[in-house]
């Protein structure tokens, strides 16, 4: 952590907080910012960790700087079985835990809405990635696969847990058994990208939206985020307890009061 900024030190990446919004910018283009043999994955464990404690924040935007979203796994590492591919099963498999899946499980616990900015390919980790987030804006330039079938892998990340649930578990399948690349506009059209943007105007787009989401009562927005995380596995007698909870702590506080006054100031300001 900076002692100056209060921001989380990333080694691969750039972090700005302005206007609420966090901004986490990966910055190793010259390995189209893949996330194993990297720091990546390390700097968005700590960029979320911080983002879930710091109330100065209100939304989150991810964004590859140069050529790619995230090439996901370093190809040559597998090759050489070295970093996160190297050792016996049992250590491949520890490699994972502590490595990738980590920043997997930091995703999911993230306090506040996230947005990805798909700015080039986003392919198998890379695509993994974006699905956590809870927004996915693309541009012309934005491809996306879940191609680890090609390579003879699995989405070892997670990927199969969070892609049926964004566009449904036939086109997961068919996804994730062909491998194959598409481009913006069918990602578009199943629902992996809410908008499609020009590669200019991408990034503004993101942090626009992310700031219209942080105006937002700060406290009310992290609870609704805690609800759309649990609400997709909870059963439902215990998911609406939990609402009931949360509502609770919402009308107790002064966020509702200041936004409940401001609101009946302008009907009757409209007569």
């Amino acid at each position: 952590m900076s002692a100056t900024t209060g921001l989380p030190i990333c080694r691969d990446s750039e972090l700005v907080l302005a206007d609420g919004v966090a901004t986490l910018r990966f910055c190793r283009d010259d390995v189209r910012n893949v996330l194993t043999g990297t720091q990546l994955a390390d700097d968005i464990i700590a960029v979320c960790d911080w983002a879930s404690m710091d109330e100065r924040v209100g939304a989150l935007v991810l964004t590859g700087d140069g050529r790619a979203f995230s090439a996901g796994g370093n190809i040559k590492d597998m090759a050489s079985k070295t970093g996160i591919f190297a050792g016996e099963p049992f250590d491949i498999q520890n490699g994972y835990r502590r490595g990738i899946q980590k920043m997997t499980l930091a995703m999911h616990r993230l306090e506040i809405p996230v947005i990805a900015a798909v700015n080039g390919p986003a392919i198998g980790a890379g695509l993994d990635l974006a699905c956590m987030c809870d927004i996915r804006l693309g541009s012309t330039r934005t491809r996306m696969a879940e191609s680890f079938v090609n390579v003879g892998l699995v989405p070892g990340d997670g990927g199969a847990w969070f892609l049926p649930r964004i566009v449904g578990a036939q086109r997961a399948a068919e996804l994730t058994f062909s491998g194959r690349v598409i481009d913006a506009d069918e990602a578009l059209a199943i629902g992996l990208l809410l908008e499609i943007c020009t590669p200019d105007d991408l990034l503004t787009r993101a942090q626009d939206m992310a700031r219209d989401f942080a105006a937002k009562p700060r406290r009310a927005l992290r609870m609704a985020k805690r609800l759309l995380v649990s609400g997709q596995t909870a059963r439902l007698d215990y998911f609406l307890d939990h609402c009931a909870s949360l509502q609770a702590l919402a009308h107790s506080g002064i966020e509702h009061e200041g936004a409940l006054k401001a609101l009946l100031a302008e009907i009757s300001v409209k007569g």
